[in-house]
């Protein structure tokens, strides 16, 4: 029997994509629910959303041990410019590399399962920051209930592999077929939006654009021969950096990556007759709008939004420009309503 959904539910569900903080998420699952028609076409459906409410619910309120809350949430909030997940079988050196590119605490040891709940740290990369969130190893011997809620929140992934360790493929495979199992989809394509080809019509199916991170770069003799052997038994085709988070290599080249991957957008404010702030821009994605901004800023702005001078690369100086102007990284913004 069809679902025959009402418009109202559709509204809630594409606001359900499009929200990245875990409490948005929660309020347009209540929202769904509130919206769904009752009847036998959309049992499943209902009892899906129910599911969702009540693991993201869980996750929000942290670990549950002998009945009582105990450690952290494991759903963490957006920050900075993008989020981006840390994925990988056990022992890549994954929480390592954590570590070391954001000065985390992330717990680093030489066994598998060090890391038990999302460790959140900050990549820096110019004057904008990138959040990295390191999860637990992805293996059947070690399930983790929650890692389709983790995952929902992040922008993109970085798949860690230890591409000297023998069983490393066989691994990399069981983590896709555990993930697809949770309705997580990793793609080579950077950015993921409505018309991307991987596009899945499943409100609750999670695509996220990966980039594979080959890890101990300094103990692999030919890191492109390597590759080539993982993609050709893998038939996994993603873009790849190589690094060590033990010696460094190739740490520095990650965050331009992920910024010119996730067609980030850069813009700084200025209030009439000051100067502007040139230290804490605004970051939006590529197609962004004056209106946008303005949202960012405040919503009550938003709202009685006029018009904007814009200033670099977009338009000339000091110009006026309406609230569809679409901006581009570097463009300086004063706002008039």
């Amino acid at each position: 029997m069809p679902a025959n959904t009402t418009p109202e539910y559709k509204a809630a569900e594409a606001a359900f994509r499009r929200a990245r903080d875990p409490r948005d998420q929660l309020d347009c699952l209540r929202e769904m629910l509130r919206t769904i028609p009752k009847h036998k076409g959309t049992e499943a459906m209902r009892a899906d959303i129910k599911t969702r409410i009540k693991e993201l619910t869980d996750a929000l309120a942290g670990p549950k041990t002998g009945g009582a809350r105990s450690g952290p949430p494991t759903v963490i909030r957006p920050d900075g410019a993008a989020q981006i997940a840390l994925v990988g079988p056990p022992n890549t050196g994954k929480s390592a590399l954590h570590a070391r590119l954001t000065g985390s605490h992330s717990q680093v040891g030489d066994y598998p399962f060090t890391t038990q709940f999302p460790v959140p740290g900050m990549l820096m990369h110019d004057d904008i920051a990138l959040q990295l969130v390191d999860l637990p190893p992805i293996a059947p011997e070690h399930p983790v209930p929650w890692i389709s809620n983790a995952l929902q929140t992040a922008d993109g992934c970085l798949l860690v592999v230890d591409l000297s360790h023998p069983g490393c493929m066989e691994e990399v495979v069981e983590l896709h077929r555990i993930l697809e199992e949770r309705r997580i989809h990793l793609t080579p394509l950077w950015p993921v939006d409505d018309d991307h080809p991987h596009h899945i019509e499943d409100a609750f199916a999670t695509v996220l654009p990966t980039l594979l991170v080959a890890n101990k770069a300094d103990v692999v003799n030919d890191i492109a021969v390597e590759m080539r052997v993982f993609e050709e038994l893998t038939r996994l085709a993603y873009p790849m950096l190589a690094m060590s988070a033990e010696t460094g290599e190739g740490l520095e080249r990650l965050g331009g990556w992920l910024f010119a991957a996730l067609e980030i957008v850069r813009i700084y404010t200025k209030i009439p007759g000051e100067p502007a702030d040139m230290t804490r821009p605004f970051t939006l994605r590529d197609g962004a709008t004056i209106h946008d901004v303005a949202v960012l800023v405040h919503k009550d702005i938003a709202a009685g939004l006029r018009f904007a001078r814009i200033w670099g690369p977009s338009g000339f100086d000091g110009a006026h420009a309406g609230p569809d102007h679409v901006v581009a990284d570097g463009d300086v913004v004063e706002l008039h309503f």
